[in-house]
């Protein structure tokens, strides 16, 4: 495969994480935005669930010491395409590179297991539409 494809899967891989980032972020946000602003959407039990699922796989990766998929996915193929990658996490990695900090991995633990319990909250005080049958 050329570089210029592999190069081009690795920026779609990682265009795929950032819309998985700001999904897990800016959904908690818009939940309890919705709750102020009364927007029913917020309150969609699919968005809810895929929403819960997608936070839950973070903790439970951070938890287990896993590096995301994705971010394992596309640093082979940018190693593959012959340019430089990086180690540790996406989040990590861009946190670095953003704020000229490293921290270590049990602080994002933290940070991910109190915003998957913020998730978890938000199910009582922005409760889901009751299944209609």
């Amino acid at each position: 495969m050329s570089p210029f494809l592999l190069l081009l899967l690795a920026d779609a891989i990682l265009i795929l994480h950032v819309m998985f980032v700001a999904f897990v972020v800016l959904g908690l946000f818009a939940v309890y935005a919705g709750y102020f602003l009364n927007w029913q959407w917020v309150r969609h039990r699919v968005f809810r669930i895929v929403h819960v699922c997608a936070i839950g796989y973070v903790v439970g990766q951070a938890w287990l010491g896993i590096v995301c998929p994705l971010t394992t996915w596309e640093m082979v193929l940018r190693a593959e395409a012959g340019t430089a990658t990086y180690s540790g996490s996406f989040i990590q990695h861009w946190l670095h590179s953003l704020l000229y900090f490293t921290l270590p991995a049990w602080v994002f633990v933290v940070v991910y297991t109190l915003f998957g319990s913020l998730v978890l909250v938000s199910w009582l005080v922005v409760k889901p539409h009751k299944r209609v049958r």
